[in-house]
């Protein structure tokens, strides 16, 4: 072993710091004409909206009559009317709900997709995918039918366990309503997130999971000491979607009020400006109140995107 003398090791130079390597341009330029198509598809409409709830706009305007400036007065207008709180309260619990059954459901879906056999995962799988492929259309005239008060099967199934079902109207009551409305966006919603689920709960180690099970922890204790967190990510961004989809939920609610429930207790955000719009021809409320569904949708996943982003950092 070769010893260094004390001035053999000050000749020795000190190696040289490594030096940082400055990023290059070319990622961000490429992202550039993504961000510029982006900005015009959404900026344009979403600065016409504003500019239009800032007007009288109305069936004249349709026409050619030029609107006229009102500032703030539709919002001032649209938040003095009671019927617009008891919308956005309506909507607000419809979507906290909706989301978390639907999140429940997806996990515990998801949760049986991965501990059943091949054969069984399979059948599960097709059947989720073709009830999250069929349109909302198609999907909503055969739910119509089965809560049908005059020849539904719903009725027919409970009338025959010994339940009065007889003629019983699901779309009369708003409460009976939002569950006839619950139960169709929950089963649209429930295979994006039983199968965004699954893919997260493939991705955990079988040795991890094994290691546990021999150190005597339970199947309670492994879900929340190493599942749920592992999959905590994708749990938080499907949460995150419900919410906004739910929140801006139309087609079947508005399908369901044209098959006889009443429109005034039963409306949702995106109903009710549909009728503020269309049905009204007041398309300046109609804009202001769209606005305000922007600025909702952004306050509720304002704390999920802060989360998001703190795990990344």
């Amino acid at each position: 072993m070769t010893v260094l003398s004390p001035t053999r090791q000050q000749a020795v130079a000190p190696e040289p710091e490594p030096r940082h390597r400055r990023p290059s341009p070319a990622p961000y330029l490429l992202l550039v004409p993504t961000i510029a198509i982006l900005l015009l598809a959404l900026g344009y409409p979403l600065a016409w909206q504003f500019w239009t709830s800032a007007q009288k706009f109305g069936l004249a305007q349709q026409f050619g009559r030029p609107p006229q400036f009102v500032g703030m007065a539709n919002y001032v207008q649209l938040f003095t009317d009671p019927q617009t709180w008891a919308v956005v309260g309506r909507s607000i619990a419809f979507c906290l709900v909706n989301a978390a059954i639907t999140v429940v459901l997806g996990v515990l879906i998801a949760l049986l997709m991965n501990a059943v056999g091949t054969l069984p995962r399979l059948t599960l799988q097709v059947a989720m995918l073709l009830a999250w492929a069929m349109p909302v259309i198609a999907s909503m005239t055969v739910w119509i039918w089965l809560f049908d008060w005059h020849r539904g099967v719903i009725n027919w199934l409970l009338t025959a366990a010994g339940l009065d079902f007889t003629n019983h109207n699901w779309l009369e009551q708003p409460l009976s309503f939002y569950f006839v409305a619950t139960v169709i966006v929950v089963w649209m919603s429930v295979p994006f997130v039983a199968f965004s689920v699954y893919a997260g709960l493939t991705q955990i180690s079988e040795e991890v999971m094994e290691a546990a099970a021999l150190d005597g922890a339970s199947p309670r204790q492994r879900f929340f000491a190493i599942v749920l967190p592992m999959i905590r990510p994708v749990l938080m961004i499907v949460a995150l979607l419900q919410v906004i989809w739910d929140l801006r939920v139309f087609a079947q609610i508005k399908m369901l009020q044209d098959a006889g429930a009443p429109t005034a207790s039963t409306d949702l955000l995106g109903t009710y400006i549909y009728r503020l719009g269309v049905g009204a021809s007041d398309f300046g409320m109609a804009s202001a109140l769209s606005i305000f569904v922007l600025v909702l949708t952004v306050a509720l996943s304002f704390f999920y995107v802060l989360h998001l982003m703190k795990e990344d950092a």
